[in-house]
């Protein structure tokens, strides 16, 4: 039955979503919650870490982050596959300026499951993956405007 569900399953990503200073305003979380109602995600693990002035990483519960009462953080809580370890905490923390928090979010993209299952089924195999970042986009954009515009 495992591989029955593992075959059906999307592509899984993980995103590491900073925020400097400790500044969250959570105005992406009913965002992130509408995409898991209309089944086009599904969060396997949801991480939250700060990295402290001393450069330390840690862990962050849920109710350490919903003490103001501006952000309601519980639907989140326990949203943990187990693919999340210590080791990836520290790695996130490597990227993170110090005084920041972050977001760690595995999800799996349950949208593309049927298209990602039919092509198991026909053979084919995920030989490579990437994303390209909103910035690199831009900057391509621009590059190739100023480019019609020297022409």
């Amino acid at each position: 039955m495992i591989d029955d569900d593992l075959d059906q399953m999307g592509p899984i990503d993980y995103i590491v979503v900073e925020f400097p200073g400790n500044k969250m305003t959570g105005e992406g979380f009913p965002i992130l919650l509408d995409l898991v109602d209309k089944g086009i995600i599904r969060i396997l693990d949801l991480v939250f870490v700060t990295k402290d002035l001393d450069g330390s990483v840690r862990s962050v519960t849920i109710s350490d982050l919903d003490g103001d009462g501006k952000l309601d953080l519980a639907v989140f809580e326990g949203a943990s596959s187990g693919l999340l370890g210590e080791e990836d905490v520290e790695d996130a923390g490597t990227v993170l300026e110090a005084g920041s928090s972050a977001g760690i979010l595995v999800f799996e993209n349950v949208w593309a499951g049927p298209f990602a299952s039919a092509l198991r089924r026909g053979g084919g195999r995920l030989v490579a993956s990437g994303r390209i970042p909103v910035q690199a986009l831009l900057a391509s954009v621009e590059a190739a405007e100023s480019a019609d515009t020297a022409v």
